[in-house]
Order: C-alpha cells, then structure tokens, then sequence
C-alpha cells in the first residue's frame, strides 16, 4: 500500500499536462485494483502453503517410523497404529528401548507418555536426551515406579561434561498411567526448561560466567527406554519388581520437535527463519514462572540444591540464585 500511494503522489507532482487528472486517477484505480486482488491471491496461497507445509510437518512429526528407531528389546518394543503409537515393555528377561534418527544441537522436544499402571515397583521409565562419549551431555525425565496406589516419581537430572548430580524429584498433580500427558524438554543456548502439560516443573540456566558447565556443544539424540532397577527405583531399593505383573508396558504417542538437527557438523537452524525459530530464545515469562514455583512449592520433593549432607563444602554456584 505504501508503495502503491507513493506511486500515485509521484504521478499527479510529475503527470504531463495534456492528460487529464480523471484519466490518471483511472489508471491508477486500475493499479490499485489489479494489485489488490494479486495481494489477496497471493494471500490465499500463502495460507494454503502455510496450511498443507503445517499438515505435513505433524504428519512427519508424529510418525515414530519416521523419526525413531528400536534398538533393543528382541520384539518387546513395537510401533503401531501406522506409526502413530509406540510402545515398550519390560519382563522378567528383558527390557526395551528407542532413539530418534537425528542427533540434535538445540531442541524443543514434546512427547506423550502414559505410564506403566498398576504395582509398577520397581521399573524405570526413561526419556530424555544424550550425546556420545565419555564427557557426554544428558537431561533426563525419568519415571520411578510405584505401588499401587502411591504417586509416581518423576527425577530430573541435567549432565554436562560427563558430569551430573543435579537431581530433582517431583510428584505428578494427576495420575500419569490413566491418559497421556505431554513432557517437554526445551534446550536452547541460554536455558533448559522442564514441562508437563505445559507446566514448567524445572528450569537450568546457562551459568557459564558462573563457572557452572552447561550443555550447549554435544549434538544429543532422543532416547527412551524401560528397565528394571528395582535395586534402587523405589523407596531406595527397599521395594522389589513383582514379576507377576509382567509384561510392564509404557506407551509413547504425538512426538513433536522444534529442532535444529545436526548432521555433518552443520545445523539445520543456521539458515532458517527466525520467527520459526522463536524457541530458540524463549523463557519464562512472569505467568510461567508463578506456575513453576506453584509446582515447586506443592510438588517437589527433593532438590540437590537443599542437600547439605551432599555438599558440606556448599553448594554448587547455580544453587544460591534458585
């Protein structure tokens, strides 16, 4: 519109004086016209671009046979439902596991779970991310099973270098073996934020200037996995696995990432569009931040950064800003 009214002033201050003011405010009405009904054709392309590029991108998302591969489990792992259902199992011989095909630098990952129901003493639930070798980085959700009737535990833990000891606990507000509910894992360079239904339950900032390592040059895949560790998963180990109630099955659906993936040395983010990739620099906001001091205040029950027996020389520098 702007270019179209400078046209038109530029028009009238140098039109030639033989034409008539009606014949060139005719031409241009014409323009105006003809670029009016361009800009709604081109508008009702662009949405039906946007719409069929957003179809297909969920359809991709959202098809674990696309994006993951079993790795271990002899069969006790399946996708279903044509790729839209996964998943594990767990018994008295063996567990099973997944990872996505891509490795990723930077992510914003979704996954719904339901969990193992029932007496689930003793079996471990875990999703989360992780790079390759002996300085590796992780951030983990982890699962700790229960009897039947007590909550679940859901265990966060942030690895950097090889090194980790940032656990976090939490109970869950509902029963996660009843329905799904989606776990959110947000790894951006300035921080790592934990959710479930869209409720921050965690958040690990970059604190580099502090001298605290943070994860942010490993490329790390998804992983998940269900194992017995009935040694230590629940009340310390004091409750065993009651095999009885085997197969354990833990189900997988609606997997979503917003996600520079890594291939090659070279990031899929390094030329796209920076309002797609918005994530990248996203935090909490002041609504957020209420909601997550709601869930630590109600919900968590165990934080490294309150542990002296742990730290009698103090805490680790992240803590005294918590």
């Amino acid at each position: 519109m702007r270019f179209l009214l400078t046209r038109l002033f530029l028009a009238i201050y140098y039109y030639p004086a033989h034409l008539s003011l009606h014949t060139l405010l005719s031409s241009c009405t014409a323009t105006i016209e003809f670029n009016t009904k361009m800009a709604s054709l081109n508008m009702v392309l662009s949405l039906f671009i946007s719409v069929l590029v957003s179809s297909l991108m969920v359809s991709s998302a959202s098809n674990f046979y696309n994006d993951f591969d079993i790795t271990w489990g002899d069969g006790r792992a399946k996708i279903l439902n044509n790729g839209q259902l996964l998943t594990l199992s767990l018994d008295q011989a063996s567990g099973s596991g997944f990872q996505s095909r891509n490795e990723y630098l930077f992510a914003k990952i979704d996954m719904q779970l339901k969990l193992v129901p029932g007496n689930s003493a003793g079996t471990v639930t875990a999703y989360y991310l992780k790079s390759n070798g002996s300085t590796w980085d992780e951030i983990d959700f982890e699962f700790l099973g229960n009897l039947s009737g007590d909550p679940y535990i859901l265990h966060t833990n942030v690895f950097s270098q090889g090194k980790g000891n940032r656990e976090q606990q939490f109970y869950l507000w509902f029963d996660p073996t009843a329905d799904f509910h989606t776990y959110t894992i947000l790894w951006n360079p300035q921080r790592i934020i934990f959710s479930v239904d869209g409720t921050p339950i965690r958040e690990f900032k970059n604190l580099e200037s502090m001298g605290v390592p943070y994860p942010k040059n490993q490329p790390m895949r998804i992983y998940s996995s269900l194992w017995n560790a009935d040694d230590w998963a629940t009340r310390g180990g004091l409750v065993k696995t009651d095999w009885s109630k085997a197969p354990f099955t833990a189900s997988y659906r609606n997997f979503n990432a917003n996600a520079c993936a890594w291939s090659n040395g070279v990031s899929s983010c390094g030329t796209s569009n920076s309002m797609t990739n918005s994530w990248l620099s996203e935090e909490l906001d002041s609504t957020s931040q209420e909601r997550l001091q709601w869930v630590r205040k109600n919900y968590m029950i165990y934080n490294y950064c309150t542990d002296a027996n742990r730290f009698p020389q103090g805490f680790p520098p992240e803590c005294n800003l918590s």
